[in-house]
């Protein structure tokens, strides 16, 4: 059996933070390396349709082999500006009950503080767990108007190596 090299063991930590990042939601899990790109590798390969407003990570899109695609039609969404985060909540390709599988997920640039303090409750939070971050409050309404669980999209928040998780399942109350 093959070793794996370096590329594939950050892929697999990444991928690993992303995971228990989503199992433990409101706790900051570390990537391996700081941003898109390293997420991108992790979760991009031929068969995702992606879309971004980050210029400078297409080119790692497109050595996985993800295909550009409209807001509404991408699996993965990378924002790295509010105004991308914003179309983004509001656009994002919904699941249903049928096709659980057809959600998106949104990449949001965002600082893990800020003015927004959030209260989040349900799946992998014992009581509640409060968060603050800068993504302003019109965000987080307009994600939850449009979470009606098990539809939804997941989101992670990204700030350098840092990365929280936010699964479709996540009651977010504005404070």
């Amino acid at each position: 059996m093959l070793a794996p090299d370096l590329q594939e063991t950050e892929d697999n930590a990444t991928f690993e933070a992303l995971m228990w990042a989503l199992s433990r939601p409101g706790e900051v899990r570390i990537l391996p390396e700081p941003g898109f790109p390293g997420i991108g590798q992790a979760l991009a390969d031929l068969e995702t349709p992606v879309w971004s407003d980050d210029a400078g990570l297409t080119p790692v899109l497109e050595r996985c082999g993800a295909k550009p695609a409209a807001i509404g039609q991408a699996d993965l969404l990378f924002a790295g500006t509010a105004a991308g985060s914003a179309s983004a909540a509001a656009q994002a390709r919904m699941d249903s009950a049928l096709y659980p599988d057809e959600g998106a997920t949104l990449i949001a640039a965002a600082a893990l503080a800020g003015p927004t303090r959030l209260r989040l409750t349900g799946p992998g939070i014992e009581t509640a767990h409060e968060i603050a971050t800068d993504l302003p409050a019109v965000f987080w309404r307009t994600r939850n108007r449009r979470i009606a669980y098990p539809a939804g999209f997941d989101l992670f928040l990204v700030e350098g190596r840092r990365v929280l998780g936010l699964p479709r399942s996540t009651m977010i109350e504005v404070l």
